[in-house]
């Protein structure tokens, strides 16, 4: 040993503190195998061969769609994925993901994987709290989203649309991501926020939910609280949110008034013991929902857009298959335009709105193509078993991550016809690739947990999309959409330039 440690030029005590790195190190090795691989019962899922301990989170660095598409080929659509201390067990496809969707909060809970959201919604809402009080707050949501507030919500999305785009030249370039996401957080603010927000604290409000938004980074699914700047600017801008708020709900209270919008519902919500939310946690909600449909409603208006713009480019110039043969999705969409306004003038109603089919399945294809969310997840509180298409049955194990991908399993071939092809007639009664088996299109989620505003988001496209194409024409500048932006939490496309002219449609 001596003679050892003089070739290495090392003093005794260093190469002892290696050594002990080492042996701890090859000991986390060892447990980690142990844990996540000779512990795992025989009918558990096929585990992701990954580097031991770190070599799922490096998957997870390379992006989320490529290791779900490594590990899709490799094991099937079901494996587990051992990432740090924890194993996320994906369910890809409708015939593994049932279970999922159906599944009571008391054998899948979101509350434990979404409780990084805590520092930005706030206390004693939604993931800080337990299931049977979430589900009280889940009344007050719906509440808040009942057809006849839905009906009072529309007229305030027209008037925003029709100031916004009343507000444009006659003719210009625009980035359509920008543009229209401006617009959602004026409507938002105006049917969520109260009018109060929009009228007096607009600008102040949302740059304090962009920054909000801001300090949602990777890191803070695993660390939220680590202090980083963004995490500093989120803090200080959920204090300034609060000290706006608690002024505006402390009025409405006072003075016991009633408003058309989510804050008055929040403000006047009971539980059922008889109490009620506190100022703050008036504000964790709205956060929560603006968070919940804001980024779903922008993107998907600006998919809806490039992808109905590209493809009618494409087939005119003869690109896609089919090319002339028939009317292109924007085509049908605008003579769909011409008949409402033949039979309504300008007036555009909910019910109006509701009737739009052409429009409705054009969007819903492009949430179908550019889900927002890659991923979403719960945590299993019991075993439960999942069937794979083709016939295996696997148990997966109380303490997993469940995840599953609608960015991913809306592009299985074997579900949708030409999956990577933007054709909304797929979903129309006669075709309805999306009914065949249930949980196949799950861009606002499915079953217990489907999302309450889904109606609320194709109300507010629709009445956009349906100002902006009776007053415009547009032209993708180029001619391919832009590639999905997969850097961030929420996913949408990268610069988006069109060019508009002012026209009226006839």
């Amino acid at each position: 040993a001596n003679i050892l440690i003089r070739r290495l030029a090392m003093p005794p005590a260093l190469l002892l503190a290696l050594t002990l790195l080492i042996s701890i190190l090859l000991l986390i090795i060892l447990v980690d195998v142990i844990y996540t691989r000779l512990l795992r019962p025989s009918s558990a899922p096929p585990t992701a061969l990954v580097l031991p301990v770190v070599g799922g989170m490096l998957s997870f660095l390379g992006g989320p769609l490529a290791l779900i598409s490594k590990f899709h080929a490799s094991c099937g659509e079901c494996f587990t994925l051992p990432v740090l201390h924890k194993r996320i067990t994906f369910l890809i496809g409708p015939h593994a993901s049932p279970f999922f969707f159906k599944a009571p909060d008391t054998a899948l809970s979101q509350k434990e994987v979404y409780e990084f959201n805590v520092p930005t919604f706030g206390k004693g809402v939604v993931f800080d709290v337990d299931h049977v009080t979430r589900a009280e707050q889940f009344r007050f949501f719906a509440e808040a989203l009942k057809g006849n507030r839905m009906r009072s919500y529309v007229q305030m999305m027209v008037k925003e649309a029709e100031e916004f785009f009343g507000a444009w030249g006659d003719e210009g370039v625009v980035d359509l991501r920008d543009e229209l996401s401006r617009l959602v957080v004026l409507t938002a603010s105006r049917c969520l926020l109260g009018k109060e927000v929009r009228e007096t604290f607009q600008d102040e409000v949302a740059h304090l939910v962009h920054e909000l938004d801001m300090g949602m980074v990777p890191l803070s699914v695993f660390f939220p609280y680590f202090p980083i700047e963004p995490h500093r600017r989120r803090d200080a801008a959920r204090k300034e949110l609060a000290k706006i708020f608690d002024g505006i709900v402390e009025k409405r209270r006072q003075e016991n008034r009633e408003e058309e919008d989510v804050l008055n519902t929040f403000v006047h919500a009971k539980y059922r013991d008889g109490s009620q939310l506190t100022n703050d946690q008036v504000l964790g909600m709205l956060i929560a929902v603006l968070f919940a449909g804001q980024h779903t409603s922008s993107i998907t208006s600006t998919w809806t857009g490039l992808l109905l713009l590209e493809s009618h480019q494409k087939q005119k110039k003869g690109i896609l298959e089919g090319s002339g043969k028939s009317a292109t999705f924007l085509e049908k969409v605008l003579d769909e335009q011409r008949k409402v306004i033949a039979e309504h003038g300008d007036e555009l109603t909910f019910d109006i709105l509701q009737s739009m089919d052409s429009l409705h399945f054009s969007i819903k294809e492009a949430l179908r193509m550019h889900p927002p969310l890659i991923m979403l997840l719960r945590y299993a509180h019991a075993p439960f078993d999942v069937t794979t298409s083709d016939g295996k049955t696997y148990t997966v194990p109380k303490g997993d991550i469940i995840a599953t991908s609608p960015a991913y399993s809306h592009r299985l071939d074997h579900v949708f016809d030409k999956a990577d092809e933007y054709k909304p007639s797929r979903l129309e009664p006669g075709a309805a690739e999306d009914a065949k088996v249930p949980f196949s299109f799950i861009g606002f989620g499915g079953g217990r947990h489907g999302c309450m505003g889904e109606a609320f988001a194709y109300l507010q496209i629709k009445a956009i999309w349906s100002i902006a194409l009776r007053n415009f024409e547009f032209e993708l500048i180029g001619d391919n959409a832009p590639e999905a932006d997969l850097t961030g939490m929420v996913v949408g496309p990268y610069a988006s330039q069109v060019r508009f002219k002012r026209r009226k449609l006839k």
